[in-house]
């Protein structure tokens, strides 16, 4: 299952308490697509969504993006100008 970083937790905490004020607020995964994955912030998942869960952040995942992502580990960073970037790594081997 995916995993969130303790920076990418916050910082999907952060952004969805601003955007989408709701208990099931969260950010959702959607694709891939030629484009690379669609990222919302929903107030609650689509029927069939995968719901990653870390600390108070919620990640829906729809059924493409849950295979996709399943042994990744995503992070996150807010830029100088104060744009959100996330990022993709393979989770290291056991």
């Amino acid at each position: 299952m995916l995993t969130l970083t303790e920076n990418a937790s916050d910082i999907v905490t952060t952004l969805i308490n601003k955007q989408v004020p709701s208990e099931d607020g969260g950010l959702r995964i959607s694709g891939p697509t030629d484009e690379g994955f669609a990222i919302s912030a929903v107030f609650v998942g689509e029927p069939g969504d995968t719901l990653v869960e870390s600390g108070d952040a919620k990640v829906y995942l729809d059924g493409a993006a849950s295979q996709v992502l399943d042994d990744k580990i995503l992070d996150a960073q807010v830029t100088s100008e104060g744009a959100v970037q996330f990022q993709l790594a393979e989770r290291p081997a056991q």
